[in-house]
């Protein structure tokens, strides 16, 4: 699950690249910094989740995305919705692990 908020999360990082050029008046090569830069974090992010490490990165690009709402305010919102969405999933994919590993000490 949290592979997919990632990649989901990748095409709204990435749409924030014309909106920093445009609206905000970023410089363009910050704004592909930035916005591309988050984009290729989330997807090959969304490819290295079986180490305990991709997921604090995780929580990081959660933050990053909230802290782009300085420079682009409707970021507060995407960026909590999709934080929201993040720790949903992997609380709810933990949960799914220890029940699963329960079932499985219980059968054997």
């Amino acid at each position: 699950m949290c592979a997919a908020i990632l990649c989901l999360e990748a095409i709204t990082l990435g749409l924030t690249t014309p909106v920093l050029v445009s609206v905000a008046d970023v410089a363009l090569g910050t704004a592909l910094a930035v916005g591309l830069g988050l984009t290729v974090v989330c997807l090959l992010l969304a490819g290295m989740l079986r180490g305990e490490w991709a997921y604090a990165v995780g929580w990081l690009v959660q933050l990053a995305a909230i802290g782009l709402g300085f420079v682009i305010p409707l970021m507060f919102f995407l960026g909590a919705i999709f934080a929201l969405l993040w720790g949903t999933a992997y609380f709810l994919g933990r949960k799914i692990e220890r029940e699963r590993a329960a079932a499985y000490a219980a059968l054997g």
